[in-house]
């Protein structure tokens, strides 16, 4: 063999070598481009599902909040007290019933349920039933302003402690899912100034939360 010869035997040589070697970069890059292509949309995906669950918490805040906004001031008292003693199963506010005026009056320095009073509250313990939640309810004691400031705080616990007797003994509402707390005469809802207002505030309130 000649110097031409080996010459171009060797020039083929490099040549199919350098083919041979652009081939298996080029596998090598297509590989690495498809890994990442896979990669990005696994990537994708799980930025659109956290940005999903996002929107879905996102819309379950402003809807507690939404729930909230329309609760008066001791139904949210309740739900931060129940959430700092840990008995609720999910931190929300669900709804509160007052039992006052026409549903339930309560006559002055009395603590006793009226028949509408223990007609309302046989309607609350059933709907409970029914929606079968595992709830918590705090039961408020409220009065108007006649008497000592100590007297209507005494007497907002009886009346509270006279609907837990009768949610538990006629509603069959379990003792342990209910707690008591007067407020007294400090949060009226009218005008202690009338008899109107004075009866308006003599009421007991059921905050259920969840």
């Amino acid at each position: 063999m000649n110097f031409h010869h080996v010459s171009l035997t060797l020039a083929c040589a490099a040549l199919l070598g350098g083919c041979a070697s652009k081939e298996f970069v080029n596998e090598q890059v297509d590989t690495l481009n498809t890994r990442m292509e896979s990669q990005q949309a696994d990537t994708n995906s799980k930025l659109s599902q956290n940005a999903g669950m996002y929107r879905g918490l996102e819309s379950r805040v402003n809807s507690q909040q939404a729930a909230l906004d329309g609760a008066s001031r001791t139904a949210q008292e309740a739900l931060e007290r129940a959430r700092a003693a840990g008995q609720l199963a999910a931190g929300k506010f669900l709804y509160e019933t007052i039992l006052s005026s026409q549903a339930a009056r309560f006559k002055p320095d009395a603590s006793e349920l009226s028949p509408e009073a223990e007609k309302a509250l046989d309607e609350f313990a059933a709907k409970l039933r029914a929606e079968n939640r595992n709830v918590f309810i705090e039961i408020q004691g409220h009065t108007d302003s006649n008497g000592s400031e100590a007297a209507n705080l005494a007497l907002g616990q009886a009346r509270a402690e006279a609907v837990r007797r009768h949610l538990a003994t006629r509603g069959g509402i379990a003792l342990h899912r209910m707690n008591v707390i007067s407020y007294g005469e400090s949060a009226p809802l009218a005008s202690n100034r009338n008899q109107a207002g004075r009866t308006a505030n003599r009421r007991v309130t059921l905050v259920v939360l969840q």
